[in-house]
Order: structure tokens, then sequence, then C-alpha cells
């Protein structure tokens, strides 16, 4: 973070003319709204019409923190907040919940083997990434933090209480009103993106992620959706190439693993291929 000093000008900083205007004469002109520095109004800054400029703070503040945290690439982690550990495994609410603890620690096993490979070149490069809540999100910040390393949290504001799981790193744990900017933040600087099983959400973040790829909006990554048979139950992915509504090729846009070891080991072979070119038809 730039002091003072180093601004590049010499103009009077804002934050001491934010101190000043806080020590003023307490008159009706000065308690009035019209008076406070716009930067320091929050009134004015939740006016509707200020979105706009929400919408630019909220992209900023993360890109410029993980900036000056060193962070070049990510390794995103989605899936289901209700996933128990499997520990916790008796408590889930249905049989498939608790089957499907075996994936909190494939996470937990995955984000501690990437995270030994991102601190063994730096600790800037593959450094996990997740939503910053529970289940599948909390075991790839454990396995991060297991691994001694740091993991980004990427929350957001919902109806219901909620606070980042404990595992996120401090300084790269963020919080959003905007679910189109936090999913930006997913994908700026991804490397790789693994899917776990999960509802509404995970299924929105996936598709998201495909469709950028899919129609050349977005460099190819290794896409894993881990629990092939989880996918193939709920989804019927050659029904949508047989329909026509995707291309056959479309089906190469992720792969199936069922463990940290396939994960790693796809993305430790993955060869760059090049921006996508979107079909005649959608041009």
């Amino acid at each position: 973070m730039k002091t003072e000093d180093d601004r590049g000008h010499p103009f009077r900083a804002s934050r001491q003319d934010a101190a000043t205007a806080s020590h003023i004469p307490d008159t009706p002109q000065t308690r009035a709204q019209a008076y406070r520095l716009a930067y320091t109004d929050l009134d004015f800054l939740m006016r509707e019409e200020l979105r706009p400029v929400r919408f630019q703070l909220e992209l900023l503040k993360p890109q410029m923190m993980m900036d000056e945290a060193g962070i070049e690439s990510t390794v995103v982690m989605f899936g289901g907040a209700r996933i128990p550990s499997p520990d916790e495994r008796e408590r889930a609410r249905t049989k498939t919940l608790a089957d499907l603890s075996v994936f909190y620690d494939e996470a937990r096993n995955f984000a501690r083997v990437m995270t030994e490979r991102s601190l063994a070149g730096g600790g800037g490069e593959f450094v996990i990434c997740t939503g910053g809540g529970p289940g599948v999100m909390e075991a790839g910040n454990l396995g991060a933090q297991e691994a001694g390393g740091q993991s980004i949290g990427l929350n957001i504001v919902l109806p219901h209480e909620q606070a980042p799981n404990e595992y996120v790193t401090p300084d790269l744990s963020f919080n959003f009103h905007y679910f189109a900017i936090r999913k930006m933040h997913f994908l700026m600087r991804a490397a790789a993106i693994t899917v776990f099983p999960g509802g509404f959400g995970t299924l929105d973040e996936l598709f998201e992620t495909l469709t950028l790829i899919q129609t050349g909006r977005m460099r190819p990554v290794p896409v894993l959706l881990f629990g092939r048979e989880f996918w193939e139950r709920i989804i019927d992915w050659q029904a949508l190439a047989d329909a026509g509504t995707i291309s056959d090729s479309d089906l190469g846009l992720f792969h199936f693993v069922e463990s940290a070891d396939e994960a790693v080991a796809i993305i430790d072979h993955w060869t760059p291929k090049p921006r996508r070119e979107p079909p005649p038809e959608a041009r």
C-alpha cells in the first residue's frame, strides 16, 4: 500500500482532509448532509444512482488487495455448503449428503497438495480460492492452511447470518454484495477449476464457467468435476449433445475425477489450448 510520501503527486491526501473535516465546528451548515465529503458520506454512496460506483469499488478492492498479496493465479474450488466432514456425516440431513462426505476429505487433500506445490514455487501461483463458507469450501481452506499456505475466501452477504469459515487467510477474506462481481473474481485469475457436488449455487458457477469457455469468452482451463456418479445422475450431458443444444466437442470442456490424485494429475499434464472461437451461428 502506498503511503502519502510516495503517491507521485504533491496534493494534500484525501485521508488528511477526511480527518480535518471530522473536527470542524458544529453548526447547522456542517451538520447538513450536503456538507459531507462525498467519499466519506455513506448515505450518498448507498444511493440508487451510485450503483455503478459500488460495482467498480467491489471489483477494485479485492483486485488491489490480491495484487498486493502477490496472488498471480488461483485454483478455484466450487462445491456444496451442506456436505459434511466425515466426522459429522451422522448429522447429515440425508443419506446422500452423508455419503458425499467423502468429497470433503478429497477437497481437503486436493487443496493441501496444490498449496504445497504453490509454496514450492514461491506461493503466488495456484492459490486455493473458495466461496469462504462451510462444507467443501471449508475443506479447501482447511487443506491450504494445513499445508502452511494462504487461501482466498469470497463470501457474499446473504439474508441469513453467515461468516467466513475459520481457515480462510484473514487478509484474503472478502465480502461481496454483488453476485456478478464475486463471480468475476472467481474466474479472473483461475488456472484450474474444481467442482464438487453441490446445489443451485454450485450449478450456477459450473455452467457460467462452461458457457464462458464454450463461447470463447474465457481461455480454456481444466474444469474438473468430482464424483461422476453424482454429476451423471443430476445432468444428462449426452442428452444435451444428442439434442444438438451443445456440440459433441463441448463434452470435452470438463473431466470427471474421483480423487485428489486424479485431479492433480490432470492439472499437471494440462496443455494450454487456444481460446475457442464461438461457432458461426453464435457470432
